[in-house]
Parts: structure tokens; sequence; C-alpha cells
């Protein structure tokens, strides 16, 4: 090779590194408020959202937590991604070096019939590079390194949505259990007022309708525990499908008596808004997306300028005629060969043009998602502080109608209250204890949420997301 072509060669990449095209910016700007317009309960001390499900003191919900992890068709899904997105980024990375083949090659015959018949035998080398001229293939590489952190973030956002789901159909199904109590505990007593409505009818003291009034009633209420009994087994089929757990085994767990979680133990956020939301592997996803979409109009616009490569070929052959042989070495860089794009229908510009208009887009949506994660935060936060200041007032309700209600029984087993009084009190206390219930089932679910809008306990710099493997 000549002396001033080796010279161009090898001056090439330091050169070309200026020469990449303008790509909009990398980073989205989203506007983010200075602080929480809801109150943060107990002024949002931070925890560790990672002990979450611990902290709770239910080591049953940590461990379906965990079963539903492994099991989910959501998780293996982001996985298949992750490995999509790895492969990716190896044949993007690729198209940056050169590359190398090897050939091998034998005939046999002769160009002329009164020569004896030819052998010949050849292995050589091939390489092939596209020198990246105006950075078209370091900005795909990038493109492809910004989808595989994205689909990594995205793997850890789907775990935080598969704990949320299988959270809140554990409370669930303790709500539905609470309010089986609830009913049974009301059958209960109105088929005892039945029973003695009956005996005192029979015996000539209250009218026959009293006594069908009170049989009505039981039987109201009969139906009321066999509809909550059907919901319960419901939500322990929906929590075993979650969880891939065996049914049996499952409620055998699940009759275990265990304590009310205290919630007012979980504080999960702190005083500034961009501290909460920076541990959101969705938002993470969304910023990378960007990132991904910038370097894709860099690759657009590369290839409406020109493109330029270097080959060359190194082999080794022999030839053998009428039993004499020789060998022969042949070496060749080049050409360099430079493609200029001239006429294509306004193909490559409309790529572009369609590369911006998804930056564009991703902007959009990453404002949009960091506008919502706002509103979920902001929404749980109000929901805690409305469930908080209602607990009292749900359970000094419940006390004073349960009064009521006992008072009501005494006054009615004396014969001094009907029985449409009886039942009207009775009526009463149950709405009332129903709501005590619903109210907690509300709470529980506000702090799952809550859960969910700070992140899950995921940090972008906990783990090099490029080089992990979930």
């Amino acid at each position: 090779m000549k002396t001033p072509l080796l010279a161009v060669v090898l001056a090439l990449p330091p050169w070309l590194g200026g020469c990449a095209v303008a790509r909009p910016p990398t980073v989205a700007e989203a506007p983010l408020p200075t602080s929480w317009q809801a109150p943060l309960p107990h002024g949002g001390a931070v925890a560790d959202l990672s002990r979450w499900w611990q902290l709770l003191g239910d080591p049953l919900l940590a461990q379906l937590i965990d079963a539903a992890q492994s099991a989910s068709p959501t998780l293996a899904s982001a996985r298949a991604r992750i490995e999509q997105a790895r492969a990716t980024r190896t044949a993007t990375q690729a198209a940056l070096l050169p590359t190398l083949d090897g050939t091998a090659a034998a005939s046999r015959g002769n160009s002329q019939s009164p020569l004896p018949l030819a052998t010949t035998v050849q292995a050589g080398l091939q390489t092939a590079w596209e020198i990246d001229l105006f950075g078209g293939n370091r900005a795909a590489a990038e493109a492809a390194e910004a989808r595989l952190r994205a689909a990594e973030a995205g793997w850890h956002d789907a775990r935080v949505l598969v704990a949320v789901e299988t959270a809140n159909s554990y409370v669930d199904l303790r709500t539905c259990r609470a309010l089986l109590a609830v009913a049974e505990n009301d059958a209960r007593s109105r088929s005892e007022t039945s029973r003695l409505s009956q005996l005192s009818a029979d015996a000539g003291f209250t009218a026959p309708a009293s006594a069908a009034l009170a049989r009505a009633s039981a039987a109201d209420a009969a139906g009321r525990v066999r509809q909550q009994r059907a919901r319960c087994e419901v939500e322990i089929k929906t929590l075993a499908a979650l969880t891939a757990r065996d049914e049996s085994s499952l409620r055998q767990e699940l009759a275990v008596a265990r304590p009310t979680p205290a919630l007012d133990s979980l504080l999960s956020v702190s005083s500034l808004p961009a501290e909460v939301l920076r541990q959101r592997p969705d938002l993470y996803q969304a910023e990378l997306d960007v990132a991904a979409a910038s370097a894709d109009v860099g690759t657009a616009q590369a290839s409406r300028y020109p493109r330029l490569s270097l080959s060359g070929s190194i082999a080794v052959g022999r030839v053998h005629i009428g039993g004499d042989g020789s060998g022969a070495q042949t070496w060749s860089i080049g050409p360099l060969a430079l493609s200029v794009p001239l006429f294509d229908g306004g193909r490559r510009a409309a790529n572009a043009e369609a590369a911006q208009a998804r930056y564009e887009e991703s902007v959009a949506l990453y404002s949009a998602r960091t506008r919502q994660a706002v509103r979920e935060v902001e929404q749980a936060l109000v929901m805690l502080e409305s469930t908080q200041a209602r607990d009292q007032d749900a359970r000094t309700a419940v006390e004073g109608y349960r009064a009521s209600f006992t008072a009501t029984q005494a006054r009615y087993d004396g014969g001094l209250a009907s029985l449409v009084e009886l039942e009207d009190a009775r009526r009463t206390l149950l709405a009332a204890e129903t709501e005590l219930v619903a109210l907690q089932r509300e709470r529980a679910a506000s702090w799952v949420a809550l859960y969910r809008a700070a992140g899950g306990g995921w940090r972008r710099d906990a783990i090099p997301l490029a080089t992990s493997r979930p």
C-alpha cells in the first residue's frame, strides 16, 4: 500500500470524531413542584421501601409477593425483552468494528485442452470496515444501550407492579374475611331474635307478623353470609393464581390468625418530590426512551450524508499442474470507497423527519408520565390523610351504635321495644361496622398506592443496570 494512502487511513478515526451530526437533547425537562400540596404522614420521614412488606409484620405477605414475582408472566416477558435489547446492543456495537471473514476454495480443471489438469487451493482472510463518518453507527449503539437500560428498568417496574397487585389481593382477602366475620355475627344475632320471636308468637304474646319479620331478617342475613363467603373463596383462588401456590397449602397458611399490620409505621416519602420521583423505574425508563429517540435522530440524519468504507484481504494458495506445484501469496488494502447519496425519492429525509417526530413524542410521554407520578403521590397522600382523619370517627360511630343496639336488645327482651326498633338499631350497627372495615381496606390500599407511587424501593444507582442480569 502506498505511504500517502496509509497515512490517510490511519488519520481517519481522529479526524472523523468531530463529524457527528447534530442531535436533539438526550434529557427532557419536566416541571416539578417544589413541595407536596397534600400533607405528609408523620412529617414525611423516610423508610426503606425495599423492606416495606417486612415492616408490616406479616411474613406470609412477603412470601406471597416473592412467589408472585417468581411466577409472573409479566416478569418473564420483561426478562425476554432485556435479552432482546442486549442482543441488539451487541449487534449495533459490532457495527463500529471491522468484520473479518475466512475464505477457502479448491478447484480442478484446465483452461486449454493441451495443458494438463490443474489443482488450485486457496485460503485467506477478508476484512471490511464502514468508517463511521458522521456518527450514525455510534448513535445507533447509544440508542441500543439506552433501550437495554430502559428494558431493565421496565423489569424493575414490573416487579413493583406484581408486588402491588399481590398486596392488594391479599388486602382484599383480609377485608373480605373481616366483612364475613361482621356478617356472621349479624346473622347469629338475627337468628336468635327470630327464634325468640317465634317462641313468643307460638305462646300468643306477639303477633305472627312480628315473627315473620324476624324470620325474613334472619334469612336476609344468612344470604348475605353465603354471598360474602363466596367472595372470599374467589379472593383465595385469585391469590393462588397470582402466586402459583398450591391452594390447599395456601388455605392452611391463611387460616393462621395474623395481627393487623401497623400501617402508621410505613413512612415512604420525603419532603421533596424529586427525591421520590427519582426512585420510579417507569420514569427512568421514559427518560431513557428520550435518550434512545435522540440517538435515533442522529442515526437517521447520518444516513443522509456520504458513507466511507475500507476493505482488504490476504490469501495464500498453491497450484499443482502436471506434478509440479508452486505457491503464491496475495494481499490488498482497499478500495477506500466513498458513497454519496444523490437521489432516493426523499426516503432518507422522511426517515429523519419520522425519527424527529418519535423523539418529540417520547419527550411528551416523559412529561406526561412525570405529571402522572406527581398526581399519584398527591392522590395517595390525600387518601391517607382522609382515612386517618376518618378512622377515629368511624370507631366512635361503631362503639356508639353497638351500645345503642345492646340497649335496644335489652329493651326488646324486656318487652319495652318493638322488633322494628331492634331491626333498625341492628341495621345501623351493621352499616357502621361495614364502613369501618371498608375504611381500613381503603387505608391499606392507599399505603400500597403510595408504595407504588414512590417507586417501590428501586433506585437507579442501586445496581449497574446495563451489565446486570435479573
